[in-house]
């Protein structure tokens, strides 16, 4: 299957070294519109849907393939392998931070650094690990989910996105939850709050910009602050935000920030 058509790949900008900006749960690759243009005159950017998201190939999405972050991890790969070009830095927000340490993990020495948006590890609070909700929390989400996905949408996309300053953003949000297909959101809302990747995150070599907002309901501060004691080339970087999309209601400090930890590849064999 054609990539660029099964993934809606976006293609652009001009630099050495490509981004690549991959969405989280219930997003599609528009929610970068705040963010990716920031970079396309220093960089080759690659935007794309995960199967089943935005203007993805639904055909494509099957079950089995997608029944673990494997899948998606799989996908970015061959993305990356198709549309990138020169030192690649994958840019995740949410579960697609750890869809890229998944990728990374799977092909060793191909990715050069990763920038992580609200990235979560495991959301389900264990002995030693907080991740903010408890199992039972977890249950009701996902039964609410089963049983009126457009209700829990609508009721849920403001909480995730916070900023209560800027309630076009929660519309944003709300109408991208809603146009995903409710059956696919379903078993990706299993496979991304049920997920368990610290095994995965441990001792991971690579160069990683944590990018973690102030007050975010789905990765708690303790939580950024796990992966950087686990990520032993980590850079931490609290931004000042309510809610868990800072790329999109924050992004002049994401975007600060990024600057200053993207430096050595942008000016790469310029």
């Amino acid at each position: 299957m054609d990539l660029r058509h099964r993934n809606h790949v976006s293609v652009k900008g001009h630099g050495p070294s490509t981004l690549v900006f991959s969405h989280g749960f219930g997003c599609n690759q528009a929610m970068w519109n705040y963010l990716a243009p920031h970079f396309l005159e220093r960089f080759h950017v690659v935007l794309y849907d995960l199967v089943g998201a935005g203007l993805s190939d639904l055909s494509a999405f099957d079950k089995t393939k997608y029944s673990s972050l494997d899948g998606y991890a799989r996908d970015l790969n061959e993305i990356v392998d198709a549309y990138a070009k020169g030192p690649v830095i994958l840019v995740g927000h949410s579960v697609s931070a750890m869809i890229g340490t998944l990728a990374d993990r799977f092909a060793p020495g191909r990715i050069a650094a990763h920038v992580m948006i609200g990235p979560s590890p495991r959301y389900i609070d264990s002995e030693d690990y907080v991740g903010g909700f408890k199992h039972d929390d977890i249950d009701d989400l996902l039964d609410t989910l089963d049983s009126n996905y457009l209700g829990w949408s609508s009721a849920m996309a403001p909480v995730i996105m916070g900023a209560p300053t800027q309630p076009a953003l929660s519309t944003e949000l709300t109408e991208s939850f809603c146009r995903t297909e409710p059956d696919i959101a379903k078993q990706f809302a299993r496979v991304t709050f049920l997920s368990d990747n610290r095994h995965d995150v441990q001792g991971l070599a690579t160069p990683v910009l944590i990018l973690q907002s102030s007050d975010d309901l789905i990765a708690p501060v303790a939580v950024g602050e796990y992966l950087h004691a686990v990520m032993p080339n980590s850079t931490y970087c609290l931004v000042d935000n309510v809610g868990h999309c800072p790329h999109m209601s924050a992004p002049q400090a994401c975007a600060a920030a990024m600057d200053s930890f993207l430096a050595p590849w942008a000016v790469a064999n310029a």
